[in-house]
């Protein structure tokens, strides 16, 4: 009896398929992929500063976007939501300067770096869009992404719903009227707008 018992085990033994690790290493792979970009501290800000209203508790939801790692400067203050996406650690990323404000409901893509000086003021709904794609070929025409860092100088303002496309500098004490698509550099003490934004006036270089 037990060889019989022995028998059958091995028989129904032969019949199972060769165990392998190949199925867990995608499931493994695939979670890893899933999960690659989650920033907890990030989240966390988000999660806090979500239940603030716009325009109240500004000095509380810029101390939680501190505490999550981002540079910003003394004084500097965010009015409302903002959205922050990119690989990586973001934090490294974005620099905002002293004395600025950030209106509700900016947008930062941060997978280039993002550096607001001083005294800088940036209207509500305004996207800073650092992913720029090559063209590729006809099956995919989004091809490579390469990141492209912006530059916002100091004393500049940014009207409401302004997109700044990647690699972009905006000169010190310049000004971008509301709704401009930004997507060449635009020198100190200049008015610009349109979409795409061109020079309309100079201004003044007296303090």
């Amino acid at each position: 009896m037990p060889d019989a018992r022995a028998e059958r085990s091995e028989s129904a033994a032969a019949t199972l398929p060769p165990r392998t690790d190949h199925g867990l290493r995608r499931v493994l792979r695939a979670l890893h992929n899933e999960v690659e970009f989650l920033n907890l501290r990030l989240i966390l800000a988000n999660a806090l500063a979500s239940v603030l209203p716009c325009l109240c508790f500004c000095r509380l939801r810029t101390a939680l976007y501190r505490a999550a790692g981002f540079s910003i400067g003394a004084r500097t203050l965010l009015l409302g939501k903002i959205e922050i996406i990119g690989p990586g650690r973001l934090q490294d990323r974005l620099r905002i300067g002293a004395d600025t404000i950030v209106n509700a409901h900016c947008f930062f893509d941060l997978t280039g770096e993002i550096a607001i000086g001083d005294r800088v003021a940036i209207g509500h709904h305004t996207r800073f869009v650092t992913a720029e794609h090559q063209i590729g070929p006809a099956a995919l025409r989004a091809g490579p992404c390469t990141p492209r860092a912006i530059h916002i100088g100091n004393g500049s303002w940014l009207a409401a719903g302004v997109t700044i496309l990647p690699g972009v500098t905006i000169g010190a004490s310049s000004i971008v009227a509301a709704g401009s698509l930004v997507s060449g550099n635009v020198p100190p003490n200049r008015v610009v707008g349109g979409n795409p934004a061109r020079a309309l006036h100079a201004l003044s270089e007296t303090p």
